[in-house]
């Protein structure tokens, strides 16, 4: 008689298949001890007969949840939506599972970690840091583990992994100068308390210091403003402090193209009139002609660290670095 739906268990698949419960267990919970092939079977097997793993009595016995969260302000742009991608990869591998919470918003952020360490993840990944004073007590006391992501300063809360956005904002900066270009601006957001986009406007300030040039020439956009537009609406201002402007440092791609269609509309060829410089490496920038020069961030390789990260610490591995430090690079193409 065919089982009623819902009551298929461990022992069940592990018939089938002619292994232990533990097999399958394993396959689960702990791949790592099985080969590839047999938690492929198992799966298979599961997925025919309807079988889904309890996993609570195991997170009682073992105290961890094998889940994962990650915390992230947005998932429209390619770089966060890459980093995520490669941290649910990496944590697979281990047998964890991740969910996401979309915190766009400081006031939202004490909210949503306490949300997530009621449920008893096993960490937290935040796209960005923590910017609440409260959010960062509620991680020390509850001693989740934490690893923030992108910016890299000394004053991290638990884990970090990323790069310098100051530096990698300075470089791009340098490009220009090295291009030829000396009147120079600048198009981001209000900041507000982002440290990610704070660090990009004194990059940016930095390398025209040093170049001995107008560091002031700074158009910040309201956040209200979104895409393309605020790109376009940001080099119309610049152009009216500076007309004679040369070069323009987006803080993003999508400022960048913005700008790049603007220009367009002005009849201001790029890079000939205008040399602009994106930030990102989005998919649209090597697409838009005549390609964006651009700051890759790898958002890839934070992801992967992310994971090592939280997998050394839960594995209590003995004297692992808290922070790990990846590559940013400049990709060349024609808008410079």
């Amino acid at each position: 008689m065919k089982k009623a739906k819902g009551t298929i268990r461990m022992s069940d698949v592990a018939r089938v298949l002619g292994v232990s419960p533990m097999t399958v267990s394993n396959s689960f919970r702990n791949p790592h001890l099985v080969t590839d092939a047999t938690r492929q079977k198992v799966i298979e097997t599961a997925t025919k007969l309807g079988y889904v793993p309890n996993t609570i009595a195991g997170n009682l016995v073992s105290g961890q949840s094998k889940v994962i969260a990650v915390m992230t302000p947005s998932i429209r742009h390619s770089s966060f939506a890459d980093m995520i991608d490669a941290l649910e990869q990496s944590l697979a591998k281990e047998g964890y599972s991740l969910i996401m919470s979309l915190v766009e918003t400081r006031e939202r952020e004490v909210e949503a970690l306490r949300a997530l360490i009621g449920r008893r993840v096993d960490g937290v990944v935040i796209a960005g840091e923590l910017q609440d004073a409260t959010a960062r007590e509620l991680v020390v006391k509850s001693g989740t583990p934490v690893v923030e992501t992108w910016h890299l300063h000394e004053n991290m809360t638990d884990m970090s992994a990323g790069f310098s956005e100051h530096d990698a904002a300075a470089d791009a900066v340098r490009f220009m100068i090295e291009a030829g270009r000396r009147r120079i601006g600048m198009i981001g957001y209000h900041p507000s308390t982002n440290r990610r986009l704070i660090e990009r406007i004194n990059g940016f300030r930095t390398a025209m210091n040093e170049a001995g040039g107008n560091s002031a020439n700074v158009v910040l956009m309201d956040a209200s403003i979104n895409g393309y537009e605020a790109g376009a609406k940001g080099i119309l201002q610049l152009i009216d402090v500076l007309p004679e402007i040369d070069g323009v440092f987006c803080m993003t791609d999508i400022l960048a193209v913005g700008a790049m269609f603007e220009s367009t509309r002005l009849g201001w060829p790029v890079p000939g009139r205008l040399a602009i410089m994106g930030y990102g490496d989005y998919d649209i920038a090597a697409q838009i002609p005549p390609g964006l020069t651009t700051i890759h961030t790898p958002g890839v390789e934070i992801g992967v660290e992310s994971a090592s990260l939280l997998l050394d610490r839960l594995a209590q591995k003995p004297g692992i670095a808290h922070q790990r430090r990846v590559a940013y690079r400049l990709v060349s193409r024609g808008s410079v």
